[in-house]
């Protein structure tokens, strides 16, 4: 049935005659852009990547994780990696997010060789903003109807509504294509007098699929997936859309062509792009060009609160916006090192075996990728954030404050009062962490180091715990507070301030060995741990903290006796 319209379209359709009817101002030929857009000159094996985002103003973890495999790929072969805008939906776009994208990712490390830039483009393979490029578009559509390859439709958006109710009360799939695609009937006189007419069109691509065919007759097709393996899946049976009543393209016909044109080698994108597949290699061989790798990655999910795996929403999940690790303050270092715990299965043993080593020094492949879900999980995004921040000097940690107070926190003076005496934060900020056994690794990220940091200034010190209760039933806080303080000397080293501690725990009937209370309760009020803790609280607020003693040496004498005097 199809074959035979095609037929009567064809002894009555002159295809070149059409193709300057719907673009009589496309001047420029294939051939043209082929030369314009030439091969890359790079080493063998070189990949080339792009990331493709739209400028919605929503940069989100996704991109980055993508974006991450895109450079990895090209930077480790000797490749380029490109940015280009990818703005064809004007519906979606938002003022000022091409440059939300390029901070957000550079903030990240994700640095582009070529592509968009805020001060214009970089690259020889560009315009790369997509709605800069509407004439090459237009170009290559040309190039498909006079092939007979692409048609203008005319229906209109209540024609497809009707067929749509249609095809469902048949149990039909939905979509243009047999005898739903209509206008692939039109002769070319019908054409042109609807054009005359003022009708408005959108072209289409002509699919050799044909969903009439019983299903185990549906042609198929085989790609390479660099992650997924040799993808098999039926071919395209849709008239799919290719330019728009505005002549702007869709994502199918617009990626296709700038992948050619700029030489991409790799497009890797998310999974939900599958189903679009063969739509894309479709496309490719219609305009005659071998398609690129492409690398569909993972969703992005996490456990709900039942266990069960579940894609990362926008709305449900703000860890999702790159803004959320920007404004808490995680070191970009630290969020590079989780994900290539996520994007590579054999990352973490790397890190084992060579833990000081630069990450730059891994060797990403996409063989090591989950092809199913990748499962965010953001107690362990912390737990590698401790450590990667643990390698990182005081001073660089400094200067990270420093920058994310700058831009998040420029108002908040308890904030100012923190940074402004650099050697004293140092100190904080190196406490236990360079001791050879079990190194403290307090620090995850910068709203955090603050609200953990605060007790060490006046202006921002409050109590948060409450007194042990040991202690507190006794009555003795200030009793302890006041034995402490008379035998307080500044300049007693860690043993000699401990053993002073440990007589008083002694004097006042309380266990010197934590051990012993647990053993014989009814023989002590409490142990060593309860008197410290009174002592902790009067000096920090918290009953956890650092080691007493070195907090001690950092707050200086007067300031340690001026707090414990409180609580007399």
């Amino acid at each position: 049935m199809v074959k035979c319209r095609e037929e009567k379209v064809g002894l009555t359709m002159d295809h070149k005659k059409l193709a300057e009817l719907l673009f009589p101002g496309i001047d420029k030929t294939p051939e043209y852009y082929e030369e314009l857009y030439p091969l890359r000159d790079l080493p063998d094996g070189a990949k080339v990547t792009r990331l493709g985002p739209s400028p919605t103003g929503f940069i989100h973890l996704g991109n980055l994780y993508g974006a991450f495999v895109d450079e990895r790929l090209a930077h480790q072969s000797g490749g380029v990696f490109f940015l280009r805008i990818e703005d064809t939906d004007d519906k979606r776009e938002v003022e000022g997010a091409v440059e939300i994208i390029i901070n957000s990712l550079r903030f990240f490390g994700i640095n582009f060789d070529e592509g968009a830039t805020m001060a214009g483009d970089v690259g020889a393979y560009g315009d790369y903003t997509q709605s800069h490029r509407g004439l090459i578009y237009q170009c290559f559509a040309k190039k498909l109807v006079d092939e007979g390859k692409a048609y203008p439709c005319f229906l209109s958006e209540e024609e497809i509504a009707a067929i749509r109710e249609e095809q469902q009360a048949l149990k039909a799939n939905p979509g243009i294509y047999a005898k739903w695609a209509k206008s692939r009937e039109l002769t070319y006189d019908e054409i042109e007098a609807r054009i005359k007419a003022g009708e408005q069109f959108v072209v289409r691509l002509k699919s050799d699929g044909n969903l009439d065919l019983p299903e185990d007759q549906i042609r198929r097709i085989k790609v390479k997936d660099a992650i997924r393996g040799v993808l098999d899946m039926p071919e395209n049976d849709q008239d799919t859309v290719i330019l728009k009543r505005t002549g702007i393209p869709t994502y199918h016909f617009a990626h296709v062509v700038d992948d050619h044109l700029m030489r991409t080698t790799h497009v890797v994108r998310g999974a939900e792009w599958l189903p679009s597949l063969p739509i894309h290699i479709e496309l490719f061989e219609k305009l005659g060009w071998e398609p690129p790798i492409y690398c569909h990655t993972a969703q992005l999910m996490k456990l709900d609160e039942e266990g069960n795996k579940r894609k990362l929403s926008k709305r449900l999940d703000p860890e999702l916006s790159l803004d959320y690790y920007r404004k808490e303050g995680y070191h970009p270092a630290a969020v590079r090192e989780y994900l290539l715990t996520i994007l590579n299965s054999n990352f973490e043993e790397w890190r084992l075996a060579n833990p000081d080593a630069d990450i730059d020094e891994f060797e990403f492949t996409t063989e090591k990728m989950s092809n199913s879900g990748a499962l965010f999980d953001l107690n362990k995004l912390n737990d590698v954030s401790k450590e990667v921040l643990l390698k990182i000097s005081a001073s660089d940690l400094y200067d990270f404050l420093k920058a994310w107070a700058d831009e998040f926190r420029p108002d908040d003076e308890g904030v100012k009062v923190m940074l402004a005496d650099r050697a004293y934060l140092e100190r904080i900020l190196d406490i236990g962490r360079h001791a050879e056994r079990n190194p403290r690794k307090d620090h995850i990220f910068a709203d955090q180091m603050v609200k953990n940091l605060s007790y060490f200034f006046d202006e921002t010190f409050e109590i948060e715990d409450e007194m042990p209760q040991e202690v507190v039933v006794h009555d003795e806080v200030g009793t302890v507070i006041k034995k402490y303080l008379e035998t307080y000397d500044h300049s007693d080293d860690n043993e000699t301030w401990f053993n002073k501690i440990r007589a008083i725990t002694d004097e006042l009937g309380y266990a010197v060995k934590p051990k012993d209370y647990k053993k014989h309760p009814d023989e002590y009020k409490g142990h060593v741990g309860h008197i410290s803790t009174v002592i902790r609280v009067a000096l920090m607020g918290r009953q956890q903290s650092p080691d007493i003693w070195e907090i001690q040496q950092i707050l200086g004498e007067e300031r340690t006796r001026e707090r414990l005097a409180r609580f007399i």
